[in-house]
C-alpha cells in the first residue's frame, strides 16, 4: 500500500481493460487517479470509486492541454502520464488503406506524443516524473497482419528512448511497457485461432490478465524504478523468450 502516496497519475484508455487495471490498482496504491477516455466508465462507483473519470480524444491537441490543465488545477502537480488508450484492426498492408493507417497512428502513436507533450511542463515541475508509454509485443516482433498497429507499436519503443534522453536532466522518467495478450475488451472480438496460437507460444500456456500489467505500470511509475529510464518492459507470460 501507499507505493504512489501522493502522487497525481494521468492514465489514458482508462475506462476499462488495462488501463481501467491501472486506475483502480493506482488509487489503492495512494495516487490521485485522472481516468481519461472516450468511453463511459462501468460501474464508475464501484471499482472506480475515487477515480476522477474524463472525457478524452487523444488526437486532439486542444483536449489535451485542457485535461492536463483541469488536473493540475484540482490537484496542484502531475507526477505520473501512462499512455495506454489505443485501437487495432488486423489488416495486412496491401489490405490496409491510408484511412485505416492514419487512425491507428493518430490514436496509438499521434496520441502518445500529443500527450507527452502537454504533460511534461508539469512532469518537469513535479520534479521525479514518470511517463510509461503502453506499446505491445508488437512494438517488438511480428506477425503477417495488423500492419499499421505494428508500425504505431514499434514507434513507442524509440520515441520513449527519445523522451527519456530528452528530459532525464529534469528528472523526468520515461519507459515503455510491452503487455503480450492480455483478456481485455480490445481484443474480446480478436478470432479463437489467434487466440490460442498466442497461448500456445507463451512458456506459462495461458493469456494473462489486466491486472498483470497494471502492476508492471505501477513498478514504473514508482519510486521503486527511480534509476530505471528509457527502457523496454515485456509482460508477456515468456512469449517473446524462445
Amino acid at each position: 500500500m501507499d507505493r504512489l502516496k501522493d502522487k497525481v497519475a494521468l492514465i489514458t484508455g482508462g475506462a476499462r481493460g488495462q488501463g481501467r487495471a491501472m486506475a483502480e490498482l493506482f488509487t489503492a496504491e495512494g495516487a490521485k487517479v485522472v481516468a481519461a477516455d472516450m468511453l463511459d466508465p462501468a460501474d464508475p462507483e464501484g471499482s472506480g470509486a475515487g477515480i476522477d473519470f474524463v472525457k478524452l480524444d487523444v488526437t486532439k491537441e486542444d483536449q489535451w492541454n485542457a485535461v492536463v490543465a483541469d488536473t493540475v488545477a484540482r490537484y496542484g502537480r502531475l507526477d505520473i502520464l501512462i499512455n495506454n488508450a489505443a485501437i487495432i484492426t488486423y489488416e495486412p498492408i496491401l489490405e490496409t488503406t491510408p484511412e485505416m493507417w492514419d487512425r491507428i497512428i493518430d490514436v496509438d502513436l499521434k496520441g502518445l506524443y500529443l500527450g507527452m507533450r502537454a504533460a511534461l511542463p508539469a512532469l518537469i515541475e513535479s520534479g521525479k516524473g514518470a511517463i510509461v508509454n503502453v506499446s505491445s509485443i508488437w512494438g517488438l516482433a511480428a506477425v503477417p497482419s495488423a500492419h499499421a498497429y505494428h508500425a504505431a507499436k514499434g514507434g513507442i519503443l524509440n520515441m520513449t528512448k527519445n523522451v527519456a534522453a530528452m528530459h532525464g536532466p529534469d528528472g523526468v522518467r520515461a519507459n515503455s511497457l510491452h503487455p503480450g495478450y492480455i483478456l481485455s475488451p480490445m481484443n474480446e472480438d480478436q478470432a479463437e485461432d489467434i487466440n490460442a496460437a498466442l497461448i500456445a507460444g507463451t512458456l506459462l500456456k495461458r493469456p494473462g490478465v489486466p491486472r498483470e500489467t497494471a502492476y508492471a505500470a505501477l513498478f514504473l511509475a514508482s519510486d521503486e524504478a527511480s534509476y530505471i529510464t528509457g527502457t523496454s518492459l515485456v509482460v508477456d507470460g515468456g512469449y517473446l523468450a524462445p
